[in-house]
Parts: structure tokens; C-alpha cells; sequence
């Protein structure tokens, strides 16, 4: 079993992630650390140098990578690929981890390791965020209001799944 988080930057996935994956006994893999750790840069500099189109084939590639029993926490972007949303469906349980722009951006809005937000205006990254939203709800398999607490949402998690 392999269970998804997607969601815009800044809701939680990674931090919810470890938490679900504790308290189910599975692992817990992070994609965009996963990248990093395989194309030995970071984000910023597969940005730069490649492009965004590259990154997010990457994703595509990498996610079919993610250990079995695990909870993966996708990139922001990730679950809006075809090639990653059909092969998170078709492996595993997508589950959308649903924050408020405001709270997400937030907690994004001056780390330079989101070049999506690092580098654009507040307007342009609510943009993306209102263009990401149904697309993240449409390809999920369970939506989880996640404006509580961490254990809280975990909880709800594993009540739906």
C-alpha cells in the first residue's frame, strides 16, 4: 500500500507524512528530497538549469521509484502531471491535503528552496494556488480538511483510509 499527500506548498505534506507514517508503521518518503538526493542539486539549481518542464518529469520518473508501504509526500506540483497523477492512482491511495492560501503562503512565502514562491509576487502565487486546487481535488482519492492540528489530520487520514 502506498499512500500519496498532494497539496499546494506549505499545507503540511511532509510534516503530516511523518506523522501518518509513524503512527502506521510505514515509511516515509519525501519525492522532491528523493530528486535531490538522485540529481545531486537541489530544486533551486534543476530550476535553473533545466526548467520546470524538466523537474516535473522527473517527478513523473522518480515516483514510481517510492518504496511499497510507504506515505509519499509529493511536491506541490507533482500530482498536476499526468504521468505522475496516473501513476500515483494506479499504485497507491492520492490523498489532498486541503490549507487556505493564506496559511500556506504563509509558511512558503520567503523560502528559497520554493522557487514557484521564492521568486514571484503574493498575486502570482495565489494564481497558481486557485489554478492547482481543483486539480488536486479532481485527482485525489480522499480530500482531508487539513486546518487542524498534525495529529489531528493524521487521525482523519486513517479514518478515511
Amino acid at each position: 500500500m502506498k499512500v500519496y499527500l498532494c497539496g499546494f506548498m506549505g499545507c503540511g505534506k511532509s510534516r503530516i507524512g511523518r506523522e501518518l507514517a509513524e503512527k502506521t508503521g510505514m515509511t516515509f518518503a519525501d519525492l522532491d528530497s528523493y530528486i535531490v538526493e538522485h540529481e545531486g542539486m537541489p530544486i533551486p539549481a534543476i530550476f535553473e538549469k533545466f526548467g520546470e518542464p524538466h523537474f516535473r518529469e522527473l517527478e513523473a520518473r522518480y515516483i514510481a521509484e517510492m518504496p511499497d508501504n510507504s506515505v509519499v509526500a509529493l511536491g506541490g506540483g507533482a500530482i498536476i502531471n499526468d504521468n505522475t497523477a496516473k501513476t500515483a492512482g494506479g499504485t497507491g491511495t492520492v490523498v489532498f491535503l486541503d490549507v487556505d492560501f493564506e496559511t500556506c503562503y504563509g509558511r512558503i512565502k520567503n523560502d528559497s528552496n520554493r522557487p514557484l514562491a521564492y521568486n514571484n509576487p503574493k498575486e502570482k502565487v495565489r494564481e497558481l494556488y486557485d489554478t492547482r486546487r481543483p486539480v488536486y481535488a479532481e485527482r485525489a482519492d480522499v480530500v482531508i480538511d487539513a486546518s487542524g492540528t498534525p495529529a489531528q489530520i493524521t487521525d482523519l487520514i486513517r479514518e478515511k483510509l
